[in-house]
């Protein structure tokens, strides 16, 4: 079977999402290529796309939520939105990739590629079968207007929101969010096997996955890990989280500080806090879900996909300031299924955080949350799902 995975460069965890479906393609001896589809229309169309984006998040984040706002009540007025004839533009491009590089099936963790095949569609452009993959615990606006012929959402809850919002019932697979296999196979590697939550022998697999991966990152045994991390983008109140975390960790706890891309933020954290001991700066990691397992509690914005990895790993969430729009409808979910608490002030954050890594009564209540009601094999249920709709 011949998969396309179509992603594009608007923060990392489309991309993140496009890599796990095509891992696990692979592993069944699949072909699965994933394209920055807007590169079809030439690498400074898909620079300019992804740069926009990214810097109206990390400057403008207030901005980007008046745009979310906008969006839901364009969706709402218009029966298509200018991001639909916007995207319409790369049919001609992506059409030509086809004719050259046939594929079976078409994987979409994204939204503008789902309106391409949906103008496609509409101008009776034969195509492969079509799959939308949702990575947000929420419907984002315009995923309404498009026309794919299955979509896999994160969660059963979501199913009235989507289908009130316009997508058929019929079409919506529930598989949750995929993430690197790295996430889930230290249970176990099987469904049945990772789900032994209220086991003995499942938290002393947890503990033995800890010291390995403390071990793999040359980390000490004894201490105590606090991950602080702001995604791909290294968004979020990260500049003055650390000095309230520094003001409160204790003897034997270390924080661990990924910037993701963010050069900026990794500079000033090195210029003020280099020299602390108490902390590790780092910049983008290759090997993320190693460190998830590895730490005791991490603090992130509530993105789609870093929240998805931090819950399969069950490692503890204190969710930080979101950027408004969907990462505030995924904070709100995480939380309501007690995967993660929060709070809107620096101390409120750290108190927070501080009473998860200290009471271990606390730490197990929502690590049994996560596992009881995050997906761990959602890559593999995609696979499944497609190899039996496929026709190849």
């Amino acid at each position: 079977m011949n998969v396309l995975i179509l992603s594009c460069n608007t923060g990392g965890g489309h991309n993140a999402a496009a890599r796990a479906v095509a891992e696990t393609f692979r592993a069944h001896g699949d072909e699965a290529v994933v394209l920055d589809y807007l590169k079809l229309a030439g690498e400074k169309v898909s620079r300019t796309v992804g740069n926009v984006y990214v810097e109206t998040v990390k400057i403008a984040p207030g901005l980007f939520g008046l745009l979310y706002k906008i969006g839901m009540l364009v969706s709402r007025l218009l029966r298509r939105s200018p991001v639909y004839y916007v995207n319409g533009k790369m049919a001609v491009y992506l059409a030509a990739y086809l004719k050259k590089h046939p594929a079976d099936v078409i994987v979409m963790p994204h939204l503008y590629p789902a309106e391409t095949i949906t103008y496609m569609k509409r101008k009776g452009m034969k195509l492969p079968l079509t799959v939308a993959v949702m990575t947000d615990y929420t419907c984002i606006p315009f995923w309404e207007e498009t026309d794919c012929d299955y979509y896999m959402i994160p969660h059963e809850s979501l199913i009235p929101e989507i289908v009130k919002r316009g997508i058929p019932e019929e079409k919506l697979v529930v598989t949750g969010i995929p993430v690197a296999a790295a996430c889930s196979e230290p249970w176990g590697g099987t469904p049945e096997e990772s789900a032994a939550a209220d086991t003995h022998a499942h938290s002393i697999v947890r503990k033995k996955v800890q010291q390995a991966a403390k071990k793999s990152l040359g980390l000490e045994e004894k201490q105590r890990y606090i991950l602080v991390a702001g995604g791909s983008m290294g968004a979020g109140s990260i500049d003055r989280l650390i000095p309230a975390l520094l003001r409160r960790i204790q003897g034997e706890e270390h924080l661990i500080l990924i910037c993701g891309s963010n050069q900026k933020l990794e500079q000033r954290m090195q210029a003020r806090f280099g020299r602390d001991a108490r902390m590790t700066i780092l910049g983008s990691v290759s090997n993320m879900p190693v460190y998830l397992h590895a730490c005791d509690i991490i603090y992130t914005k509530p993105g789609g996909l870093t929240s998805t990895e931090a819950a399969v790993t069950e490692i503890p969430i204190v969710h930080t300031k979101p950027i408004p729009g969907c990462e505030t409808k995924n904070r709100s979910f995480f939380v309501k299924k007690g995967m993660s608490v929060t709070a809107y002030t620096e101390y409120g954050l750290v108190r927070k955080g501080m009473q998860l890594l200290h009471n271990s009564g606390k730490k197990n209540a929502m690590q049994r949350a996560q596992c009881q009601g995050m997906e761990k094999h959602s890559a593999e249920k995609i696979y499944q799902f497609v190899r039996e709709k496929s026709i190849y």
